[in-house]
């Protein structure tokens, strides 16, 4: 086998090395248009189960590499507004090297086992080097000419962000991994920094467009840069110069490729995916892309099969790994509004960033740190910092003279099992058994505020007396055997009304005869064949008072709290969307006059509804075009004026045609810039199914609630089962006392209830 590498980073040394090794025979030559002792940037960082995959793949470059590793354990975060503080975690397991060094140490062991390399040659005729071989691996980095070459087949893509970074360096040590943020008259500036030998560390220098452009370093040179950047971090840097190495202010570049190969070329690296620095991750995939290539060449008869195996096994986890560090990003990019907040909120929040790093996970690496988080905490929301720790979910929240006694809540979740609209045995023992539970707040499922307003024919309603009876069994059932609140949601499904029940077709629509006629703010139709009538003034007096008759009946019924439905492409939401209003008139047009009718509907309710008030929305629609994030918060701050108490924040289900990027609760971002920025109480929902994960949310400002949906239907008792994993006492209720003493033993940090 022949193989040519074009790149001599370290993902195609590496690469190269791990070949020639499975495969001796192999011909290996590495094309790098530097020469062998020239490289850009600093140093770079690998965690410990990095480090664990390079050991397996090839021991003897790893002991050569292991020992020029700078380890530390702690990350700081330095805050300097109103004194200087520095908040440390430990345990995180990190270790730098120069990549100079790297790449000298993949040389030798490279020409050691028999790989040819060629140095300081640019390749022009891409044609004629795969020609030459049986293999081309394009490891020739973010500005790859062989991704442009073959760009019909690999389909790349980049995204450019928003923040500036110079990548510098300097000769002060660090002891841990350090952020620290800076504001001055031109804005606000932060450094990433970390030591790779005895002598050097990284500097990377972040900053925002505005902040870099106030500061004149769009039109400073090297010199200047380099003496603002170090006279602004004087203090982190000891006084000590920073050092440039190629250096120059640039936007990160996000890189995909729909394939990984073309015939007998095949992308590594930064090539194929680039991964944001914000969690180091560059040269780890490279090397990681080197090891998968390597290993399925190593007996391959087939180049065409292997490569395809190659990418099927690598680019779920580069996908994984890119969305991490684009939350790493957006973390950065978005550093002026979590500087807002307390140290303690903005460290934890820095750390958690990605999703990936989570309370408990942080608890496993410096309990300490976590303790004096929890405690932080507790302080914030009034209670004593001092005696046992309280967990953040079960810290209480009150809203509007509502308290809660957690900040958990189960989500709205339709049932399809009324008859005529009216909530039966099913329904009381669905929101019964979740109080008992221990929920903070129960949610029932959409209630419809008419007939025609439904669904589908199995959907509840409260229109009636005896729905508003039925109701009243369920609030009375919750209130006197919990501790629990519970909540209506009200609704009209709009242009998705009038389909059949979940399991007998989501979204088609009844067959004829079955069904009612159906509205919406345009005639363009969710379903298939399934076009609403669109609304006139008529219409819309009428829905909003079928609006307000269902609040004061929620009012006799005793719930503790109403939330108006406009999120999931239903009546209010189809309103605010683009996509589904395209009205020429007053309700119709730009954001605010597509929020027209919503809002009118808002204020007529507040009118008759005195307690907490809530409101659902869908912040994105997933699809250009539709409603976004910016039109998520101006609405947010609508809906504060005219009464709105918190804000429950969902995306989509607006528009079939979405494309949604889902992840772990990957709609808190949303709910964290609504509430941070707007200044409103937010729920978060979405993809969180444990303790772990609401704490994680409530500590990083990202919401005050926390909803679930899924988790709450495989266990009832979710709330009760995470107080006994955290060691936090609750109350079963006096009819469980007869287990003899079973539930003490199962969930030992719960209490039984007291004569």
């Amino acid at each position: 086998m022949k193989v040519h590498v074009l790149g001599g980073g370290p993902g195609g040394l590496y690469f190269s090395l791990l070949l020639k090794k499975a495969r001796p025979d192999a011909e290996v030559t590495v094309f790098e248009r530097n020469a062998a002792n020239s490289t850009f940037g600093w140093g770079v960082v690998f965690s410990a189960a990095t480090l664990g995959h390079f050991g397996e793949a090839d021991a003897e470059s790893y002991r050569a590499i292991q020992e020029d590793f700078a380890y530390w354990d702690a990350i700081d975060t330095h805050f300097w507004k109103g004194g200087h503080r520095v908040i440390r975690s430990g345990g995180h397991g990190f270790c730098g090297i120069g990549r100079m060094r790297l790449l000298l140490l993949l040389q030798e062991r490279a020409r050691s086992l028999g790989v040819k390399t060629v140095f300081g040659t640019e390749i022009d005729d891409l044609e004629a080097l795969r020609g030459e071989c049986d293999l081309l691996v394009a490891a020739d980095g973010i500005n790859s000419k062989t991704r442009g070459r073959y760009a019909d087949t690999l389909k790349p893509t980049v995204r450019e962000g928003d923040a500036r970074f110079i990548w510098l360096g300097t000769h002060q040590p660090f002891e841990a991994f350090t952020f620290s943020f800076r504001e001055n008259d031109h804005g606000l500036f932060q450094i990433h920094a970390y030591q790779f030998d005895q002598q050097t560390s990284t500097c990377i220098v972040e900053c925002d467009e505005d902040s870099w452009r106030a500061a004149g370093l769009h039109e400073a040179d090297e010199a200047t840069t380099l003496r603002y950047c170090a006279d602004l971090f004087r203090d982190e840097l000891g006084g000590r110069p920073l050092l440039a190495n190629r250096s120059a202010w640039i936007r990160f570049r996000e890189v995909k490729c729909e394939r990984w190969h073309h015939e007998n070329v095949v992308l590594i690296g930064d090539a194929a995916h680039t991964a944001h620095f914000g969690i180091g991750s560059g040269t780890k995939l490279a090397m990681e892309d080197a090891i998968e290539l390597a290993g399925v060449l190593a007996d391959a008869e087939d180049v065409s099969l292997a490569l395809g195996h190659y990418e099927d096994a690598r680019r779920d986890m580069a996908g994984r790994i890119q969305r991490s560090a684009q939350q790493a990003q957006q973390w950065f990019e978005e550093s002026k509004r979590h500087l807002k907040h307390p140290p303690e909120r903005v460290t934890f929040s820095l750390l958690s960033r990605t999703r990936r790093i989570t309370h408990e996970n942080l608890r496993e690496r410096d309990p300490a740190y976590i303790e004096a988080v929890d405690r932080w905490y507790m302080e914030e929301q009034g209670l004593p910092k001092d005696g046992p720790i309280t967990p953040p979910l079960f810290t209480p929240f009150t809203l509007k003279g509502l308290r809660l006694s957690n900040r958990i809540v189960v989500s709205p979740m339709c049932q399809y099992s009324a008859i005529d609209g009216v909530p039966n045995d099913w329904h009381l023992v669905h929101l019964g058994s979740r109080a008992v539970g221990g929920a903070g707040l129960i949610f029932t499922e959409m209630t419809n505020v008419a007939a025609d307003a439904r669904i589908t024919p199995g959907c509840t309603g409260l229109y009636n007396d005896a729905q508003q009876a039925a109701w009243t069994r369920i609030v009375d059932f919750v209130h006197g055997q919990s501790e629990s609140k519970i909540a209506i949601q009200l609704g009209h499904a709009g242009r998705k009304g009038s389909t059949k029940l979940l399991w007998e077709g989501m979204d088609q629509p009844l067959p004829d005869g079955a069904g009612w006629p159906i509205l919406g703010p345009s005639p363009i139709a969710y379903a298939p064949n399934h076009a609403p009538r669109e609304m006139n003034r008529d219409d819309m007096v009428r829905v909003r008072d079928e609006h307000v008759a269902a609040a004061r009946r929620a009012a006799a019924c005793g719930f503790d709290l109403l939330e108006l439905h406009m999120a999931h492409g239903y009546l209010l939401s189809s309103f605010l969307s683009p996509v589904s209003n395209q009205r020429a008139d007053e309700y119709g047009g730009d954001a605010a006059k597509r929020a027209r009718y919503p809002l009118e509907v808002l204020e007529a309710i507040r009118q008759v509804w005195t307690g907490p008030l809530s409101v659902r929305i869908s912040a994105t629609d997933w699809v250009p075009g539709g409603f976004t994030l910016d039109d998520a918060v101006e609405l947010a701050g609508w809906l504060k004026e005219r009464g709105a108490d918190i804000v429950d924040v969902s995306s989509g289900q607006v528009t079939p045609d979405e494309a949604p990027v889902y992840g772990r609760a990957f709609q808190t971002p949303f709910s964290e810039r609504i509430r941070n920025e707007v200044g409103i109480p937010t729920i978060a929902v979405g993809n969180i199914y444990d303790h772990d994960r609401i704490n994680t949310i409530l500590v990083a400002g990202r919401a005050d609630l926390v909803a679930l949906a899924r988790a709450h239907l495989a266990d009832p008792y979710l709330a009760r089962h995470a107080a006994s994993e955290l060691g936090h006492s609750v109350r079963w209720p006096p009819q469980y006392r007869a287990s003899g003493g079973v539930l003490d033993r199962m969930f030992p940090a719960i209490e039984p209830a007291s004569e």
